[in-house]
């Protein structure tokens, strides 16, 4: 779970009345990160492309990684035989 100091929690009220503050203070990287409360919930948060772009490529890596997985999962699943005929599955799903 992600943690938020005090001074990176902005009500999305304050966040559109001073919108120019906040995307300043993050693309400064004096911030790195901004967190958007809607009724004193975090609804949102701001952050910087670099940092957008970082997060957006590590998820993309741990898809693949799992991805992977299951691919090398089903190859160990033919060469211990446990897979069945696509005949056979059909007339379960049938039953």
């Amino acid at each position: 779970m992600v943690t938020y100091s005090s001074n990176e929690l902005v009500s999305s009220s304050d966040v559109a009345k001073k919108f120019g503050h906040y995307l300043s203070s993050i693309a400064k990287h004096s911030s790195d990160k901004i967190a958007i409360l809607k009724n004193n919930k975090v609804e949102a948060v701001l952050v910087s492309k670099d940092n957008y772009e970082k997060m957006y490529e590590a998820l993309k890596k741990a898809e693949a990684q799992e991805i992977l997985g299951s691919i090398n999962n089903g190859l160990n699943d033919i060469k211990q035989g446990k897979t069945y005929p696509i005949d056979t599955l059909w007339s379960k799903l049938d039953s």
